[in-house]
């Protein structure tokens, strides 16, 4: 695919990879080049727009940084996927998530069990150590593509026989709320960088040792008591944490 050669202006004080860049974001964006499509090589864009290889590859960098293409060894640079956004948002389960993105959810359950709760899962569940909670542990996809591993502990007080669900075609939020009238009020949820587990990359299909978005979430129903506890990993190339921040007044 060509790309379509725009206008640099050189007498301007904005420098010339910075104006390349902004034309490649605007054709990514646009739909010129869509995810997994390969952008041409650096020479043939250098040729494109009469500039330098070192200028696009300048511009090239920064696309690469800010996640929006990719490099593979040996094979050319490629429009990345869309990242999925993580921050300040509305509570909602998986499946909620990626149909608000017009992606197909589905999941397959790599472990669906009754375990004893242990001090971490006890402790934040408000049970006492030992007490049995629903252990679901799913591969979430999108369009079929993994997006990540998240493994689900329900307190059974609140859902006795979630052990006979099947949560390959139906998602545990659906469930709880329409058989048991549990609703999700809300959630504290901690997330911090990793690198994926060879048993976590080869199920994500990525390389061995790339990076992911682990997290943590508590989940509440409306009167305070906590119902789940999620550990998730996600993959790195897949999300990204954007950050709402409101003015703070500092005293004089």
């Amino acid at each position: 695919m060509k790309i379509q050669a725009g206008v640099l202006n050189k007498d301007l004080p904005i420098p010339l990879y910075y104006q390349l860049r902004t034309i490649l974001i605007d054709q990514i964006k646009g739909g010129t080049f869509k995810a997994h499509d390969r952008l041409p090589a650096e020479d043939e864009i250098a040729a494109s727009f009469g500039v330098s290889k070192a200028t696009v590859r300048q511009a090239m960098n920064e696309l690469v940084s800010s996640g929006l293409v990719r490099r593979e060894q040996g094979r050319g640079t490629f429009v990345a996927e869309p990242k999925i956004e993580l921050g300040p948002r509305e509570l909602t389960s998986f499946t909620q998530e990626m149909s608000g993105y017009g992606l197909q959810p589905s999941s397959r359950v790599l472990r669906q069990q009754m375990v004893k709760a242990e001090n971490d899962v006890a402790e934040k569940l408000r049970l006492s150590e030992g007490t049995e909670v629903l252990e679901l542990k799913r591969l979430r996809m999108a369009q079929g593509e993994p997006m990540g591993i998240q493994t689900a502990f329900v307190a059974l007080r609140f859902a006795p026989d979630l052990l006979n669900e099947n949560f390959e075609t139906v998602s545990l939020y659906e469930i709880l709320k329409s058989k048991y009238g549990v609703i999700a009020s809300r959630a504290k949820e901690l997330h911090y960088a990793v690198l994926l587990s060879p048993q976590e990359a080869k199920q994500l299909k990525v390389p061995e040792g790339s990076p992911g978005l682990a997290g943590e979430r508590v989940t509440f129903v409306p009167s305070g008591e906590p119902f789940e506890l999620v550990y998730s990993v996600m993959r790195g190339d897949r999300y990204r944490i954007v950050m709402d921040l409101g003015e703070h007044q500092i005293g004089s």
